[in-house]
């Protein structure tokens, strides 16, 4: 058994916290990394990990163990590259994840431009509106917009957007625009659930949070329906500054009560921490982070 392997296994089980997701990345089966495991521990003469029905944790000795092997996996990585030359290709399946709307509106040409230049990447863009957990479901990097919780992911933040309410200049001619955040009650409220779970309009007065409890004349759960109807002079939309830059643009939608608008939300490029990052994920780390970087600035103002 491959010593390399047995420190791979390790680790791959201390990242993941469970031997079947270990073996998924790893593209071993669950007896395989059970057997590695066992070899590793009867080698060593210490167990590496408590495991119950429920959990696997690292006992002190695995502790010690899986921060000497990740520097070793990590300068070993760095002598194979140093051997083939720094300038080899990136290679293999990358997993991206993101919302819908944004990957929708900026993360599928992103995704396009950056395989234009490596030509032995894939991707499969995984677009859901829920928080993925990157680990457990074999993802390599992650768009996410909003706080970030603590976590074992790596975050490189690469902007922010605004929310922001709209509506179209028709439905202003007819309705007037609200002047402050009670008038929202007396207009038709277009409700895009992905930002307005409930019936609250959240806006931000004299620096803090108000609640504005409205009446939501159509509610969806798509964002480029929200907008559609909002477009098409149905009501007062909510919507992330992104998801608008064109509408606004040129003239489509119109944003309403500016000055009451929340801080700005922001986005992070995310990847899990403690595993190697191989050449397929830096090298979309640093295509995609100035590229980001510059569309949400543009978004945001």
């Amino acid at each position: 058994m491959s010593r390399i392997r047995e420190l791979e296994t390790l680790v791959a089980i201390a990242d993941t916290g469970a031997f079947t997701r270990a073996g998924k990345r790893l593209g071993m089966s669950p007896p395989a990394v059970t057997r590695t495991v066992a070899a590793l521990e009867d080698r060593l003469g210490a167990q590496m990990f408590h495991r119950t029905t429920r959990r696997v944790r690292l006992t002190d000795a695995g502790a010690r163990l899986v921060e000497s092997s990740r520097r070793l996996l990590t300068e070993l990585e760095s002598a194979e590259c140093e051997a083939v030359g720094i300038t080899a290709t990136p290679h293999g399946h990358l997993t991206i994840t993101g919302s819908v709307t944004f990957g929708r509106d900026i993360l599928t040409q992103l995704v396009a431009d950056f395989l234009n230049g490596q030509p032995k990447i894939a991707v499969s863009l995984v677009l859901v509106d829920r928080v993925v957990n990157l680990i457990e479901e074999g993802i390599d990097v992650g768009i996410r917009l909003g706080e970030l919780p603590d976590s074992s992911l790596v975050a490189i933040k690469v902007g922010a957007v605004r929310r922001l309410l709209l509506a179209s200049p028709e439905y202003l001619d007819r309705h007037g625009a609200p002047r402050s955040a009670e008038d929202l009650k007396n207009h038709a409220i277009i409700a895009f659930t992905g930002l307005m779970p409930g019936t609250d309009i959240r806006v931000f007065k004299d620096g803090k949070p108000v609640l504005v409890s409205v009446r939501p004349r159509l509610t969806v759960n798509d964002a480029g329906a929200a907008l559609a109807a909002a477009m098409d002079g149905n009501g007062v939309a909510p919507a992330l500054s992104y998801m608008v830059k064109r509408q606004v643009a040129d003239g489509r939608l119109v944003v309403v009560l500016k000055s009451l608008s929340p801080p700005p939300v922001p986005v992070h490029l995310v990847y899990p921490a403690g595993r190697l990052l191989s050449a397929k994920v830096r090298a979309f780390v640093d295509f995609a982070r100035p590229r980001l970087k510059r569309v949400l600035a543009d978004a945001s103002n």
